[in-house]
Order: structure tokens, then sequence, then C-alpha cells
């Protein structure tokens, strides 16, 4: 799948060039161009990507502070700038967009819907929203608007893709690193995702085309993508298991939003040296993925690539009804509970014609 990539905000930014920079090393080229937004201008400085200022008239280049709807009102107002910077970018062999934004800054969470909204306006192609749940330590206020974004971008994307940001900071990390590690697993997963059918090493038996992604996403709503791989004997009747297995780790250990099991569609592909994957296992992997997701759209095929190893990457579509959307909605209902109610300015109680001026 040949895509162009919009980072909207400081994750959106970073998690964009992690994207950007899995498909340049690996040499896939689905990556076509990506282009970075924010309204700080310190954010988008260390980005080796191009980039756009918005909402300078509003902010000056200072960031909208967490007020996910000035974001939107910014970028509202800036779009047309955002849509000429991108329009060089996305060419006739373009047949996806990804908006790519955390979901709990103001920026993010704000500027995302809007340009999902303008891009679907204006391009005939597909357009996704890759968005980063924030984690239950980043305050109240993240969780409200990642939950009004949410609901936004379900509504104008083709598709949002999630990456929950709980299930991947390890115990004891830096945030930065942590972060830092969260984005390199996200763009080996969606890295591949877009990779698969593209000019890879060998032939695949059973090929992986862009059509296949897409009608995986189709089913609309939110979806996940998971990853997992195991060495490999060289014997490819010896890794029925190994094939199996893999499939299993990458559902129940190795999805960007965990604990997503009942799915609407469901894509599998098993990766690695085309001599070791079991065709048998492969099936029965697939038969596994039917009945574990309750979906009778799985669909299959392979990934060549030249290692010693088995992986498998798993695409889920429709996953709404997933125990671990329904707990971050919770959050986000119950932040917005408990949002302090606002107090009356008192300076109002003087606004009355009755009482004069003292000067």
């Amino acid at each position: 799948m040949k895509a162009v990539l919009l980072g909207v905000g400081q994750a959106g930014g970073k998690l964009t060039t992690a994207l950007a920079e899995f498909d340049a090393d690996a040499g896939y080229g689905a990556v076509l161009d990506a282009l970075a937004v924010n309204t700080a201008s310190a954010d988008l400085e260390p980005l080796p990507l191009d980039t756009v200022l918005v909402g300078q008239s509003r902010v000056n280049g200072h960031g909208v502070g967490g007020d996910n709807e000035l974001g939107a009102e910014v970028m509202e107002e800036d779009s047309v700038e955002v849509l000429d910077a991108l329009a060089s970018k996305v060419n006739a062999d373009a047949e996806a967009l990804f908006v790519v934004a955390g979901l709990g800054g103001g920026t993010g969470s704000g500027g995302a819907p809007v340009l999902v909204r303008e891009l679907s306006r204006v391009y005939d192609v597909p357009v996704y929203a890759l968005g980063v749940l924030p984690g239950r330590d980043e305050g109240e206020m993240y969780q409200v608007n990642a939950g009004r974004s949410l609901k936004t971008l379900v509504r104008e994307a083709d598709a949002t893709i999630l990456l929950d940001n709980d299930a991947w900071r390890s115990s004891g990390e830096s945030v930065e690193g942590g972060y830092a590690a969260i984005n390199a697993s996200m763009a080996k997963r969606v890295g591949l995702l877009l990779a698969a059918g593209e000019s890879v090493d060998g032939v695949a038996e059973s090929v992986i085309d862009t059509s296949e992604v897409i009608n995986t996403l189709r089913a609309g709503g939110m979806a996940a993508v998971g990853f997992s791989s195991a060495p490999a004997a060289e014997d490819a009747e010896e890794n029925v298991t190994t094939v199996m297995s893999a499939v299993r780790s990458a559902v129940m250990t190795g999805m960007s939003l965990p604990n997503a099991t009942d799915a609407d569609a469901a894509l599998v592909a098993i990766a690695g040296d085309p001599d070791r994957i079991s065709r048998k296992g492969a099936e029965k992997a697939r038969k596994w993925l039917q009945e574990e997701t309750g979906s009778m759209q799985v669909r299959g095929g392979d990934f060549p690539l030249d290692s010693d190893r088995v992986a498998a990457l798993v695409l889920l579509g429709g996953v709404e009804r997933s125990r671990r959307v329904e707990k971050f909605l919770e959050r986000a209902r119950q932040a917005v509970r408990d949002e302090p109610e606002e107090q009356p300015d008192p300076a109002e109680a003087f606004q009355n014609d009755e009482l004069d001026d003292l000067l």
C-alpha cells in the first residue's frame, strides 16, 4: 500500500518520523512522503520532515496548551495551508493517506479530525487515522481530549488504527525512552502492513495486496495491528507449530490495542523465507483467528523476507467491542464527570448599568 503520512501534533510528528524511517531503512518504498503539522514551532524543529506551522496568528508558535477545541479551530483556519503543502506529495501512486496523531494533546486531538475530514473531501483514496491513546497517568484533560477526538475520528476516517500507550510503556522506563520504544514498535507493525504486497524478497505463494488491506479496514470504526516472530527451522514441515504460535502471540500479546480480539474482519500475513513458511501452519492459524475473532472475513497471505525467523502480522478491523476500548471510554467519561464546574467570574457582578464607574 503506497501511502502518504501526515503527522499532527508532537506525538504525531514523532511517530510519523519513525514510520518514514522504518520504511526507508527497510527499502520497502511504501511510504511515498510525509509531512508534519503543529502549532508549536519547538516541536517541529527537530523533525527530519517537511513541516507546516499553523495557528501563528492565534498562538504565535507556542502551541495550544492542551486545548483541543482551540486546536480544532486553528486547524480549520489554516487547513488550506496544510493541504497546499501536502498537494505535491500526493501523486497518482498514492493508495491511502494516514493522519497520525496523539489523541491526548491539544493540537493532535483537535487538529487530526479536522484534517481527516478535509482530506476525505479533497481526495478519492481512503483516509485513515492512526491514533495514540494516552496512558492512565497522563491526566484527566488528556483522557477527555482523547475521548472527544476518538469519537470524531471514528466518524470522519475510513478507519482508525489505535495504539494504547498503557500497553507498551515498560515499568521503570524513562518517559522519553518509553515513547521512543513505543514508536519503534508501532512503526514496525504499520510499516510491515503498508509494505505487504510491495516489492520484497522472493515470490509469495499467496499474495497480499492493497485491496485486501483496504477491505479489512473497510469494516470502519476502530482497528488494531499486531506482530510477533520466532526462530524457524529450515524445513517448512517443522514450522507448523512455529507459525501457529507466532499468530497467537501477535493477537494475545502483540496487538497495538491489547485484548481487542472481537473483530468484524481480519487479515494475517506470515512473513519469512518462503521455504520455511508452513502452509499447513498458516491455514491452521487462519482458522484459529476466525474462531478467536468471531469474524467470517479472515484474509491471509505470505510476506517473503530473507530471514531465519517466521513472523506473523495481524490486522483486525472493527474492534469497537473490545474490553480495552470500553475501559478507555469509561475513563474518558469519568474524566468529564470529574471536571470542576465552571465558577462564575466575580467581575461579571459589576457589569450593571445601575452602578456608576468610580473613574
